[in-house]
Formats: structure tokens, sequence, C-alpha cells
């Protein structure tokens, strides 16, 4: 019996969908699971995603399926990526999770386990406020979040710059966007994706096992 995580992201320059990639990783670590990729629709016109410089990174993002909203209702557990928009989520994802009404009305996310990652631009740009404040929205569905617990020793590093708290997964990208995530950030990354990946598993089944 497979247990189906979706991670779901938007990504403009291509830091949260490498972000994505560590997160599915992890939950692919656990055994018997299923992991499918998804990005929510991009609303920026072509002619200024080429104007920010951001055409070549929404290429390499081609291969990723767009998700509908009742697609959330497929899987066993969600985890949710999104860059921050003035510590908030980005209007994209806004715009995907307030199509997400009618699975509200019927209750079709109630009990399934969600985390959340992000990327900011500086260190103290809005990781944790994104985060959770996007709680606030997985809580209304009923959802039950994951994060990371510090047993993942990175969380508590300090030699090197470094995103990721207890509440999610996170980058950091640099004013120009030019840092791509380091290996701590995308071990935090795996980490979280295993988690959830762990906790819907054993929601799924009925039983522990989650470490």
């Amino acid at each position: 019996m497979n247990t189906t995580i979706y991670v779901v992201f938007h990504s403009i320059y291509g830091h949260v969908y490498r972000m994505a990639q560590a997160v599915a990783e992890g939950a692919k670590s656990v055994t018997d699971v299923e992991v499918k990729l998804f990005r929510v629709p991009e609303t920026v016109p072509a002619d200024v995603l080429a104007r920010i410089g951001a055409s070549e990174a929404q290429k390499s993002l081609e291969t990723v399926p767009v998700i509908q909203p009742d697609q959330l209702a497929e899987a066993d557990g969600l985890v949710f990526g999104t860059g921050t928009r003035f510590g908030n989520m980005s209007a994209q994802m806004r715009s995907f999770l307030d199509q997400t009404g009618g699975l509200w009305m019927k209750g079709a996310l109630v009990g399934k386990p969600a985390g959340v990652f992000v990327a900011t631009a500086t260190q103290h740009g809005g990781q944790e406020t994104t985060i959770t404040s996007f709680h606030t929205t997985l809580l209304h569905h009923g959802m039950l979040v994951v994060g990371v617990p510090y047993s993942e020793q990175r969380l508590t590093a300090i030699d090197a710059v470094s995103g990721g708290s207890p509440y999610g997964a996170g980058t950091i990208t640099g004013g120009d966007g030019r840092r791509m995530p380091s290996e701590d950030e995308l071990v935090i990354a795996r980490t979280q994706g295993r988690r959830v990946a762990e906790v819907a598993r054993a929601l799924k089944r009925g039983f522990g096992g989650v470490s």
C-alpha cells in the first residue's frame, strides 16, 4: 500500500524548485512512498519574466506539471514551497490556495499532514512569518502541520549562513538571487520531506513508526 506525497511549489528563479527537488528526495527515501512534483500556475506575463531575468529559470520548470486545486485531495501528504513577498507567500501561491474552497467545503484535506518550505532574499526576510502565516490556511483545512524537529542538527549550525527553522526548510538567495541552496539547506529540506512522508505513511497504515 503506497503512500502518495505531493510537493507543490511556486518558483520564479529556480531556488524554490531546487528545494522542492530536495524535499521530494527526502520523501522518496521512505519505503512505499510515491512522490509527485507540481507547480502552481505562473501569473506573471512572459515579457515581465524576461525583463526580470527569469525566463531561463522558467524554461527549466516546463517539465513540471501544473496542479489543479482538486488534485490536492489525491495525496496522502502535502509539502508546499513558496518564495516570500514581504513576509508572506507569493501571490501565485495565495491565488492557488484561494481556489481550494470547494475542498474546504467537503473537508477533503482534513487529517492530511502538510509542511511548508520557503526562499527569501535575505537572512531575516520573512522565512518564519511566511511559513507560520501559511500554516493558517492549512489549519483551516484541518490539516496536520509538520515541521522540522531539532533532531536535524543542521538547524543549530552557526558556522555558515543558512535558512531553515523548526517551522520548515528554507533557503536564502542573496540580494541579487545568485546564491543557490547550500548543502545544509538541502539536507534540512530532505529531512522535512522524509518527515512528512513518515507521518503520512503512519497515518495511512494506522500505526506508529514516525521518527
